[in-house]
């Protein structure tokens, strides 16, 4: 736990030192957000406040923005030779690891934030308890987390930063072919399916259920597909780092 929170700390403040990345994960989904809502949401007829609907599918694209990053900051941390100096040290592989994740579930803590300060400025108005935020929240976490983990994974096979943040490319894509900012049921009969049977729709459906007081139908399946996926990610991710540091 002490290496843990060591390596956390350590990547924050990375994360601090490179603002042009930490400013790219918060603007880049505000933007996007804006893109929507002002230049699209006019000609979208088939939802009675765009704003409303849009928020949740841009909140879940703001974790992917965060979470690529993760992946360009492991192959870093690889390529440079800095997992060479902690191979030598008495620090685990879950320890390096869990200080990118960290970071990276601090860097979509502040970038949802601002996504959430923005959209109420834009008229986002959910009249929601309490109650409906930590569970919407809660979920969204446990998507990062498993997002993250798949993103340190990709970094430590990755053979430079650049074809990392390749790899990390498809968590960004998939959110368009979701529900994110059209209904499925306006989309052709092919994409449709691909969005009905993919992990990110059920998680925006349940968050925009708990944010605009609807019921949550896809709860389960979005807690199953998130914890599923971070089960797995975590799993991957962690033999592959120490199956490298083995040799």
């Amino acid at each position: 736990m002490t290496a843990s929170l060591t390596m956390a700390g350590r990547s924050i403040r990375l994360s601090r030192r490179n603002l042009d990345l930490v400013i790219m994960a918060i603007m880049l989904p505000v933007l996007m957000m804006a893109l929507f809502v002002y230049v699209f949401g006019g000609a979208i007829g088939h939802v009675e406040s765009y704003v409303d609907y849009v928020v949740p599918g841009i909140l879940v694209l703001c974790t992917g923005y965060g979470a690529s990053s993760t992946s360009m900051a492991v192959a870093d941390d690889m390529k440079k030779g800095v997992i060479d100096r902690f191979r030598s040290m008495p620090v685990s592989s879950f320890a390096v690891l869990t200080g990118h994740v960290t970071a990276s579930v601090a860097r979509n803590a502040v970038a949802t934030s601002a996504v959430v300060l923005v959209a109420l400025l834009m008229g986002f108005r959910p009249s929601v308890s309490i109650v409906s935020w930590v569970l919407a929240l809660g979920l969204l976490l446990l998507y990062v987390l498993a997002l993250s983990w798949l993103a340190a994974g990709f970094g430590v096979i990755a053979r430079t930063v650049e074809s990392a943040s390749l790899l990390g490319f498809f968590m960004l894509f998939i959110p368009y072919l979701s529900s994110a900012f059209v209904p499925v049921d306006t989309m052709p009969a092919v994409l449709r399916v691909v969005s009905e049977h993919q992990p990110i729709t059920p998680v925006i459906e349940t968050v925009r259920a708990l944010l605009t007081g609807q019921p949550a139908t896809s709860g389960w399946l979005a807690l199953a597909w998130s914890g599923g996926l971070l089960v797995a990610a975590f799993g991957w991710a962690t033999w592959l780092f120490s199956r490298i540091n083995r040799r």
